[in-house]
């Protein structure tokens, strides 16, 4: 809240304060118009000090720019006027004491200038090695304080779960293992954004990992595929004698146009596998902590159908084993 409002919302406190002090003081004739007349002047100096943040300090305390040094400052210049006063009247002490907080506010308006200026234009801002309620100033014999530098910025720290650059992009084949490696592939390392790969011997596996929005052509027939850690990729490969794994893997697709015995499915979220006519009688399909996986096959009309494999299961204790069941979600 602004200044003015944050004074203002005190009242409430002081009056409810203030209301206890005047019911323990209304009927002590000797006492009471002290405590009921101090009660009065508190709550018309909270009045009186918002409007005055009000009209000079509405958005907090305003300093004055121009103002001149604190130390050329005279003590009591804006009220010697005030003070040459006819000596033969005395001003009434009860006056005085009813208009304690108008008197204040007075003084602080006499010393505005025209421009807007207030008593505390112009202070400057108080340095640690000059504040001396520190501790430091307390032991006779410590040395003051020398004012510290602001620390050095840190480095900026990498957010967590930031992507990290791909690494260089590999099409290799090593006689070690008999494995072609496919890795870092995106749309714009591949001419076309397709990455093919000629496998010329039965006993030779292709390892695709880190590929990201790009297809994969496997041309010949291959002992087995995996797919590893890729995102939005499109694998086709004719025949395959073991299986073909996906693992880590989001939004991919995998096509075999020959047969496929097997593929399995593991930590990955979104996945379509096409498959051919002659891999729809012989291919299963081997899943773990898996979703939103579907298969396609053309009918004997030679239309595309799909299909979703399963993720939900029913378990149930029958004569002491589990047994599982498909839930009523596919049916």
């Amino acid at each position: 809240p602004s200044p003015a409002n944050f004074v203002k919302d005190t009242i409430g406190a002081s009056d409810f304060w203030a209301n206890k002090v005047r019911k323990e003081y209304k009927n002590n004739g000797k006492e009471g118009p002290a405590h009921v007349k101090f009660c009065d002047t508190m709550k018309a100096m909270i009045l009186d000090l918002s409007a005055y943040l009000k009209e000079y300090h509405l958005s907090g305390l305003a300093w004055n720019p121009h103002g001149k040094d604190f130390s050329d400052a005279k003590v009591g210049e804006g009220s010697k006027p005030a003070a040459v006063a006819a000596p033969t009247k005395a001003a009434p002490a009860p006056a005085a004491a009813s208009s304690g907080s108008a008197g204040i506010f007075a003084e602080l308006k006499k010393k505005q200038t025209g421009d807007g200026s207030s008593a505390a234009t112009g202070l400057k801002k108080v340095s640690r090695d000059q504040q001396t309620w520190r501790k430091e100033y307390k032991n006779p014999g410590g040395d003051i304080p020398k004012p510290t530098s602001a620390p050095a910025p840190k480095p900026a720290v990498e957010k967590f779960g930031a992507k990290k650059p791909l690494g260089p992009p590999k099409c290799e084949y090593q006689d070690r293992g008999c494995k072609w490696n496919v890795e870092n592939q995106t749309k714009d390392t591949c001419e076309g954004g397709v990455c093919k790969v000629e496998v010329t011997d039965v006993k030779q596996q292709v390892y695709i990992y880190k590929c990201e929005n790009v297809t994969i052509q496997i041309i010949g027939k291959c002992k087995s595929v995996i797919l590893d850690s890729c995102t939005k990729c499109g694998v086709v490969f004719e025949n395959v004698i073991s299986a073909c794994e996906v693992v880590n893997c989001k939004r991919v697709q995998v096509q075999a146009t020959g047969a496929c015995p097997s593929f399995s499915i593991d930590k990955t979220d979104g996945i379509v596998v096409h498959l051919s006519n002659e891999a729809i009688s012989e291919s299963s399909f081997v899943t773990s902590k898996s979703s939103e996986m579907n298969v396609s096959w053309p009918d004997d009309a030679g239309e595309i159908k799909e299909a979703p494999i399963p993720e939900q299961f029913m378990h149930k204790m029958v004569n002491g084993s589990v047994t599982s069941q498909v839930s009523d979600l596919y049916h």
